[in-house]
């Protein structure tokens, strides 16, 4: 069994960070200035939480085969259906953020969330309790569209994410590109070059995210469970293909390389600019990956249908590849992000469509309370997404919908309510394309309520 080693000092450094930050014991702040080395440490409490309203939706699946040949009777087939239908309050996360900085070309991060119920998968039997980052940068590594001073560079080592995600995203969904590529972290290293102040590399090499399946709106869903007991009463989701949540360090099968090249242009001030990325990735897939609360495997396991019986998706070698491009274009209060990604999957075609419009607006002071500023800005955001994929699902598959046609069109508001605290509303109109052409929806509201200090 081979394993990361480059990773092992990140990981024990973040160790002794969490350790030493916890350790402090500073009740008036959250920050520490040492001013003869100008280091700080921070560490900061994150929590969401919701008002969800799920469409419910069932669908009978050509899965299990009948016996001698004969059709299955539509009691005994199985359905695909909506996780958690109907109106409901939960809170999502509660996260732990740890921080240090010792100048700008060293620092390091750690994000520990604790219930974290919208990245479950399954949602009923995964783990509570994740780290969700951690990781140390050696260098200075540029927001989208702004400016370097010239010529530099970073490496950072550790879980993070990719290096072509969307960051600042303006709703608390996700659309259906973003879910299906880069939602979750990746354990390994990253490196860029800056040549200049407007083009720049990118390079990585990490573990890769198994390839398994997740309904794209809130909750996950339950797939293989032991027990269905445990599943509380949950549904499986309507289902698509995924990167999904790196479990362990371990690295049994070849690593994920990733790549990337860009061209930016913007002020001085970093408050205008245009950035435009391209981008790839590869690896081969592994016969199977273990995945905690399910007894399904992912990567080529998953592909090759459930049980240990033959119903394959038609695959055609093990090399999982994307490429894709990114835009951003950030002016004033407006902010526009672009990604088009064209994958094959063990010979499985797909490509992806993603657009996200914003525009924030400071409000004038108006009230206060507590000596700050009451409802300090409003945001409206639109995001467009569509997944299209150019395989033909088996004849007989517990999950036909991994090749349907998807469309989502996310919008909502967010607003600023005080410093640290703000509340976004938005709805999801998700809809896809059954065998027979017909367009079924399975739509989502949610309402969040977002504190962070």
């Amino acid at each position: 069994m081979s394993r990361l080693r480059v990773l092992t000092p990140a990981h024990l450094f973040a160790l002794a960070l969490a350790g030493g930050v916890l350790g402090w014991a500073a009740p008036a702040a959250a920050q520490m200035d040492d001013t003869d080395s100008d280091s700080v440490f921070r560490w900061g409490i994150e929590a969401k939480t919701h008002y969800r309203d799920s469409d419910s939706q069932t669908l009978l699946v050509p899965f299990p085969p009948g016996a001698n040949g004969l059709p299955v009777p539509p009691a005994e087939r199985f359905a695909m259906e909506t996780v958690d239908p109907g109106s409901h309050f939960e809170i999502s996360i509660l996260s732990l953020l740890l921080d240090a900085e010792w100048s700008d070309s060293l620092v390091a991060h750690a994000k520990v969330d604790f219930i974290d119920l919208y990245e479950r998968n399954p949602t009923s039997t995964d783990k509570t309790v994740d780290v969700d980052e951690v990781w140390i940068r050696f260098g200075r590594e540029m927001l989208p569209a702004t400016l370097p001073e010239g010529t530099s560079g970073y490496v950072k080592i550790g879980k993070m994410g990719k290096f072509e995600r969307q960051n600042d995203r303006h709703l608390e969904s996700y659309g259906l590109v973003s879910t299906a590529f880069n939602r979750l972290e990746d354990t390994g290293i990253e490196a860029g070059l800056n040549l200049g102040r407007h083009f720049y590399l990118k390079a990585s090499a990490s573990q890769g995210n198994p390839v398994f399946m997740r309904d794209p709106n809130a909750l996950a869903g339950d797939n293989g469970l032991d027990d269905r007991e445990a599943s509380e009463g949950l549904g499986t989701g309507i289902l698509i293909l995924y990167d999904a949540e790196v479990e362990d360090l371990d690295v049994d099968g070849d690593l994920e390389f990733g790549w990337g090249a860009g061209l930016r242009f913007g002020d001085d001030q970093g408050i205008n600019g245009v950035d435009f990325l391209v981008w790839g990735y590869q690896r081969e897939l592994a016969e199977t990956v273990d995945l905690k609360g399910t007894f399904y495997g992912g990567d080529l396991d998953l592909l090759e249908g459930p049980f240990g019986t033959d119903f394959s998706y038609p695959l055609n070698g093990r090399d999982k590849e994307e490429f894709g491009g990114n835009l951003w274009v950030y002016w004033g209060g407006m902010s526009f992000f672009a990604q088009y990604v064209d994958q094959d999957l063990a010979g499985l075609q797909r490509t992806g469509i993603e657009g996200e419009l914003a525009w924030a607006f400071d409000l004038p002071v108006g009230a206060a309370i507590g000596g700050q500023q009451l409802f300090t800005f409003i945001a409206p955001a639109v995001r467009y997404s569509k997944l299209d994929p150019d395989f033909a699902a088996p004849p007989l598959t517990p999950s036909p919908s991994f090749a349907w046609d998807w469309e989502k069109i996310d919008y909502g508001i967010r607003l600023g309510i005080v410093q640290g605290i703000d509340f976004t509303a938005e709805f999801a109109d998700n809809s896809f394309v059954l065998k027979n052409g017909n367009t079924v929806d399975n739509n989502e509201f949610l309402a969040t309520l977002h504190w962070r200090r």
